[in-house]
């Protein structure tokens, strides 16, 4: 009754865990929607870019001037984990059918993949801030009802095309990950504006990923309190390491605070870090909300 070696427990097998572990961490969450990502088991990763020359301007037969081409190599370290290491009860997993049993892995990768969420979210330092100003009002933060939230639409759109991102937008697309609140004041001005888009949103409502007004339009409850996070799609880097991602470690008798328990624990790791490269900091926005 093991959960050692090929098995864990009476009737699961630690292959099948990790089988189940891995379907739900391979499930749509919001930073694979809107990160770039990269799996690798590189400690380092590069992200080298040339800074732009200036193009200069003159009459005939006057001289230029030659300018070095400038690379510039941007970095980051992969060296954040969230980890999830609970135990079970030997008794309670004897107990356990192998459906209640794959239910435990599948809610382990849920809450791993929530927990990355919840630190892109927490990233608001690293992007460009976007304000009341943004959207032509006074400077401070934005108070979002259903008369502004297309002012803000409107606005991370012209922000990003101002940042010389266009061409990134048409590319990839651009996104906002708004609260439940806010979220609601988007779909109560969907369903109050035009014709077939109001029908339809009137008729079924709108979810998470709704594109309307050249965006597409995400929601979450784990944002940092003050901060939403807008702007083009693929280029805040995420990156997360193979050889860890999905995998279980399996300990007998666990250590608590209190001593060892007759259980068995089964652990669970994603190490990772998010980066905004330099150059895409621009079109990447704290968008910051009352």
């Amino acid at each position: 009754m093991s959960l050692t070696g090929n098995s864990l427990g009476a009737e699961t097998r630690k292959e099948e865990w990790e089988v189940k572990l891995q379907e739900t961490l391979a499930d749509k969450a919001l930073f694979k929607e809107v990160c770039q990502m990269k799996y690798t088991d590189t400690y380092i990763l590069h992200n080298p870019y040339r800074t732009d020359p200036t193009v200069q301007d003159g009459t005939r037969d006057q001289i230029y001037t030659h300018q070095p081409v400038t690379l510039v190599d941007d970095d980051v370290t992969i060296n954040t984990f969230s980890i999830l290491p609970q135990y079970i009860d030997r008794a309670d997993l004897a107990q356990q059918s192998y459906e209640d049993q794959m239910s435990l892995a599948q809610n382990q990768g849920r809450l791993l993949n929530e927990a990355i969420d919840t630190a892109m979210l927490a990233s608001h330092a690293s992007f460009t801030n976007f304000d009341n100003a943004s959207i032509g009002g006074s400077a401070g933060n934005i108070a979002v009802d259903e008369t502004n939230v297309i002012d803000i639409i409107i606005a991370v759109i012209r922000e990003i095309q101002e940042a010389k991102g266009s061409d990134l937008l048409a590319r990839n697309g651009g996104f906002i990950i708004w609260r439940p609140a806010d979220f609601e004041k988007l779909k109560l001005f969907m369903m109050s504006n035009g014709y077939n888009t109001a029908d339809m949103t009137l008729k079924k409502g709108a979810i998470s990923g709704v594109e309307y007004a050249g965006l597409t339009h995400y929601v979450s409850n784990r944002h940092t309190a003050g901060h939403l996070f807008g702007g083009v799609k693929n280029v805040f880097t995420c990156g997360i390491c193979k050889a860890t991602y999905g995998q279980v470690i399996v300990v007998d008798e666990p250590a608590t605070s209190e001593g060892p328990v007759s259980a068995v624990g089964v652990i669970s790791r994603v190490d990772y870090k998010f980066k905004a490269w330099t150059n895409t900091v621009p079109v990447l926005f704290d968008i910051l909300v009352d």
